[in-house]
């Protein structure tokens, strides 16, 4: 079990986790690009407004575009009373992009107010999670698909990592090791940890409630499992209903806080949870 070395640091307001998403909103900035790691189901080749994933973004920000984009949020009369949050969540790892640090650091000093928030493979957590605590990082999701390497090596093609690439059970090995201790460490910080899985149907069904005891025990207080989007090379796999979503949820939900209203959002979603605005347009859904 992780210990608390610190108090948990507040998210009062995070409209993701009981700040009223019907009343607050956030800011993703898409201000990295560059991934270390290849998943099976991923792919960042379309977009368009109707478009609501993980990885999609319709522009890469430099850091003083994304500090330019939150001045003009947080001065506009329709958003600025309701943002709450400032998340960094792609198209690409943060932790793999400098930007992401840098792109923090100038909204902190102009904009403490605001809830910092990243979504991370994990794979750099280690040995980035002292520089995020010094950022004042609030909110934590980490994507763990697989306990068992063997499972994570056909979730994963492969990874990048201090100079070399690996791929299948090698690379998940590495990753899985370093998501759990990143884990256990962002917890001692005090940072809320929400850790999401992909559930695709053949794959990693049995590893759903092993990672949920896990997690919990390394200190996460809630999870998301998510539906597969079919594409890259699980294209063909027919996604699990709603029902069958449900189900593995409710039984979760005796280990671990189950987290029900994900979007799966955008890398540049803006304004609220169900609504954003991309390229001057909101989007409901």
């Amino acid at each position: 079990m992780a210990q608390q070395c610190v108090g948990k640091k507040s998210i009062h307001g995070h409209p993701c986790f009981g700040g009223n998403r019907h009343q607050n909103g956030r800011i993703h900035l898409a201000v990295a690009p560059r991934c270390n790691i290849k998943c099976g189901y991923c792919t960042r080749r379309h977009d368009c407004v109707n478009e609501s994933r993980p990885g999609v973004t319709s522009r890469i920000l430099t850091t003083e575009q994304a500090l330019e984009q939150v001045r003009g949020i947080m001065a506009s009369e329709a958003l600025g009373s309701i943002i709450k949050v400032v998340g960094i969540a792609g198209p690409g790892d943060p932790l793999a992009n400098e930007e992401t640090f840098e792109t923090f650091s100038l909204i902190d000093a102009e904009f403490p107010q605001l809830i910092k928030c990243l979504s991370t493979n994990g794979l750099l957590l280690p040995e980035k999670i002292d520089l995020l605590h010094d950022l004042d990082l609030r909110s934590l999701t980490i994507t763990i698909n697989a306990l068992d390497p063997e499972v994570g090596g056909r979730v994963y093609n492969h990874i990048s990592y201090r100079g070399k690439r690996y791929s299948g059970v090698d690379a998940a090995r590495i990753l899985i090791a370093n998501q759990l201790s990143g884990l256990e460490r962002a917890a001692e910080y005090g940072i809320h940890v929400k850790i999401n899985t992909v559930l695709i149907p053949g794959v990693n069904e049995d590893q759903v409630p092993l990672i949920a005891e896990k997690v919990r025990d390394l200190g996460a207080f809630v999870m998301n499992v998510m539906p597969l989007i079919p594409q890259a090379d699980f294209a063909g796999v027919i996604p699990p209903t709603a029902n069958e979503l449900e189900r593995i949820r409710s039984a979760n939900e005796k280990i671990i806080g189950q987290f029900r209203h994900c979007q799966q959002c955008r890398a540049d979603a803006v304004g609220l949870i169900g609504a954003d605005k991309v390229g001057g347009c909101t989007v409901s859904r």
